[in-house]
């Protein structure tokens, strides 16, 4: 089975697709729902209760999420032994 997307770049495209629908859906919270909070990123950096702030703490929330378990999956693939 041929393809024109390797494996690290198809997960690297979808990595950075669910970050971008994170801050989309971030932002259309922040636009349509009235009464929101100022939400903290690891309970400790405010942002401001706008589209634009829960945007950022969306997408930055997706990224912390799945790229801390991705780097760790890189990086035990990367210490494996394929002839083993």
């Amino acid at each position: 089975m041929s393809s024109n997307v390797g494996g690290h770049r198809f997960v690297l495209g979808l990595y950075a697709a669910l970050v971008a629908v994170a801050g989309a859906a971030g932002y259309l919270t922040g636009t349509f729902v009235s009464g929101l909070s100022a939400p903290r990123f690891l309970f400790l950096v405010p942002f401001p209760p706008t589209p634009v702030g829960f945007a950022a703490y969306g997408a930055l929330t997706i990224a912390l999420v799945l790229g801390v378990p991705l780097a760790l999956v890189v990086y035990v693939s990367a210490g494996l032994d394929d002839d083993a």
